[in-house]
């Protein structure tokens, strides 16, 4: 078997991206909250949830199954935990995103732009969240595309169950002020929780980035 490039600084991109997973969580000590958490707001899922399921479904969208061609854009390691409004995190949740590739085209039949559709970019990813309630997906910064400025598609379930779908936005971008699902949320503070700064790693040798965003979701199933 092909040994994949990423071999050459881990032993395996999967076991890689568990471990920042672990290490993250490991850093937010559970039940530090004083007061009730604010759920994040729900937004639409919106006409692009995948129509078809990529062939690899885990963490990492730059890379499909063990191929050799990463996906184009900027490289970002997305994170954060799914919590409940006291602030306890949720273990065994499916945390799901799904955003555009570099060139604005989604993962699905009606997206436009398919004609140039990075095919090396997964489109969408899944997540088990441990007892930490921690995620980790490594993504590209979202673009813009025409009519809606960039985010990533968030859709958290547990047991069955879908708890909440929403979105998060670059924060500071000059599109958030024209788009219009962003200004549905008509109050300064249910917008700064899904708006989300992606900055620099610290360390990182080809310029990757960092975002987190935590999600807080109202109601849950009985564990």
């Amino acid at each position: 078997m092909a040994t994949h490039p990423f071999s050459i600084y881990v032993p395996s991109r999967r076991r890689f991206l568990g471990r920042l997973a672990l290490g993250a969580g490991l850093l937010t000590a559970a039940g530090a909250f004083a007061e009730k958490l604010a759920e994040t707001p729900r937004q639409t899922e919106g006409p692009f949830y995948p129509d078809h399921l990529p062939l690899d479904t885990d963490n990492d969208l730059l890379v499909i199954n063990e191929t050799i061609t990463p996906a184009v854009g900027e490289v970002t390691y997305l994170s954060g935990r799914i919590l409940d409004t006291q602030g306890g995190p949720l273990r065994n949740a499916v945390v799901e995103i799904w955003q555009c590739d570099a060139r604005g085209a989604y993962l699905h039949s009606g997206t436009g732009n398919k004609e140039s559709r990075d095919k090396n970019f997964q489109g969408f990813g899944r997540f088990v969240t441990g007892s930490t309630g921690e995620y980790l997906f490594r993504t590209i910064k979202p673009v813009p595309y025409p009519g809606r400025t960039p985010h990533i598609h968030f859709k958290v379930k547990r047991q069955g169950k879908e708890l909440t779908t929403t979105q998060c936005y670059i924060q500071g971008h000059a599109g958030n002020a024209k788009d219009g699902v962003y200004k549905s949320l008509k109050d300064d503070r249910a917008r700064a929780l899904v708006t989300i700064p992606f900055a620099p790693l610290p360390g990182a040798r080809a310029g990757e980035l960092a975002a987190r965003f935590d999600v807080v979701v109202g109601m849950t199933p009985a564990i």
